[in-house]
């Protein structure tokens, strides 16, 4: 399978050295075999025009929670917008989960929406996941990485850690970061870097990542070098997603066209630049898992508007194989555009450094 994609959209991979070893490693042959499975079957359903599954999900997204502490204009949870409940995963459901599907699962993240520390018993379902080889990243806004909880991070075998830094200065971080300290992010990652040096350890591969937007653009190179500074592995940059993208009332498109997912029209309104060709390989490689047991599409499906199925209710491969996941394949290859949750979408797009 394709994993090392260039940047990190709702947690894709991109290639570093370090980072691609600790994902190789996890690597057996059922989880091969079945990544091939699952890439022939995109393939193959993309050439004869009718949706096939082969293998189940190479990766998965599980929510630890929906909760947050920072108040981000554009972010369902900081918004306090769900219409879905909120509340927290717990250790024996994921546990029953991973159990079921961990022989052919090679990548977990914990996350979707909410503030992953702020669930108390995040650190041991990371720890279970990686008692089963399976590569492990989360993101955070790191304000909540104290001494004890970056050494404890740095012990339960977490693969990769992205960490939200959206300014390099309060008065910058703060628009987008809405209730955010910036000197809590230094010191969660100051915190974090010490652990994984004094533990001499190899992981977490730890990840600034920058979501530019109009108030930021102006310190990417800054980012670069702070970044340096704290001995952070590597910064990524994010573009961003604005609902109302057409007249983009909180003024968050950046001038700079590359960081950008949208192009400005004639008339001064924005669209989206991807064109959402009827296929996306997400719908076949990968899904979410929300704290309360509900499978959706992708990370795009916020509110999961969208359900294909509850592993409260059925085990993860009936629910994978079901006529509604079919169906939304389906409907997917028939017309994208018309889907809500893809008439947004990044998929296909590029993030740089």
């Amino acid at each position: 399978m394709p994993v090392a994609q260039i940047p990190y959209f709702c947690g894709m991979p991109r290639i570093n050295v370090q980072d691609t070893l600790n994902l190789t490693r996890k690597l057996t042959f059922a989880r091969a075999w079945n990544g091939l499975k699952v890439l022939s079957s995109y393939y193959f359903s993309r050439i004869s025009g009718r949706p096939v599954q082969w293998g189940l999900p190479v990766s998965i997204s599980f929510e630890p929670t929906t909760s947050c502490n920072l108040r981000c204009p554009e972010c369902p949870s900081g918004l306090r917008a769900f219409t879905r409940p909120t509340g927290m995963l717990q250790t024996d459901f994921f546990r029953q989960t991973i159990d079921d599907i961990h022989s052919h699962l090679l990548y977990l993240i914990f996350y979707f929406q909410g503030e992953p520390y702020l669930n108390p018993e995040f650190l041991d379902m990371v720890r279970y996941a990686a008692s089963k080889k399976i590569y492990t990243a989360t993101s955070t806004n790191a304000h909540y990485l104290t001494e004890t909880a970056a050494r404890k991070t740095v012990e339960s075998g977490l693969d990769r850690l992205i960490i939200s830094i959206d300014g390099t200065t309060q008065d910058v971080y703060q628009q987008y970061r809405v209730g955010g300290k910036l000197d809590k992010v230094i010191e969660g990652t100051k915190n974090i870097v010490k652990w994984k040096n004094e533990l001499k350890s190899k992981t977490p591969f730890i990840v600034f990542q920058f979501l530019v937007v109009k108030p930021n653009e102006h310190q990417v190179d800054d980012v670069k070098r702070l970044a340096k500074e704290l001995g952070v592995d590597d910064v990524w940059f994010k573009s961003a997603q604005v609902y109302d993208y057409e007249h983009d009332p909180n003024q968050l498109i950046p001038g700079i066209d590359r960081y950008s997912r949208y192009k400005r029209l004639p008339d001064g309104r924005y669209a989206p630049k991807n064109k959402l060709a009827n296929h996306c390989w997400k719908l076949w490689h990968a899904n979410v898992i929300t704290w309360d047991g509900l499978v959706v599409p992708c990370c795009f499906d916020k509110d999961a508007s969208h359900p294909l199925g509850n592993l409260r209710q059925q085990p993860f491969r009936k629910v994978w194989s079901s006529p509604e996941y079919k169906a939304f394949r389906a409907k997917l290859m028939k017309s994208r555009q018309n889907i809500d949750i893809c008439s947004n979408c990044s998929e296909g797009l590029s993030v740089w450094r």
